[in-house]
């Protein structure tokens, strides 16, 4: 098993890992990101993912499934072009959930299973 920290303060103030390589796939943890839009904030939250991924010899065209959390799901259609361009021709399976983040300021949060290299 492999943990994968991207030196968020609230790994280690929280107690969780970025990700975790085990059983033959990468769990990248609920990431948000920086910004004032939805859009900035998933594009953010997508590069801290793919770093995840990319330390563990993965990419978004390894992912099986991701899952969206929005406070407001009329904000996530902006996001389709976003991530239809992160995945391509290799969509994961895929969930959105509205729901209350941990702040206010975050419009959205992704969650994103891949497989693992062998």
């Amino acid at each position: 098993m492999k943990r994968i920290f991207s030196g968020s303060p609230f790994e280690e103030k929280i107690g969780y890992a970025r990700a975790v390589v085990a059983g033959g796939l990468v769990h990248v943890a609920g990431t948000v990101g920086q910004g004032d839009t939805v859009t900035e904030q998933c594009r953010a939250a997508l590069a801290t993912i793919e770093k995840a991924l990319a330390e563990a010899g993965a990419g978004f065209g390894d992912a099986v499934r991701v899952t969206y959390y929005l406070p407001d799901a009329t904000e996530f259609e902006p996001c389709w072009p976003i991530l239809r361009e992160t995945f391509g021709a290799n969509p994961p399976a895929a969930t959105m959930v509205e729901c209350n983040l941990i702040d206010p300021k975050y419009r959205i949060e992704i969650e994103l299973t891949a497989r693992a290299p062998v």
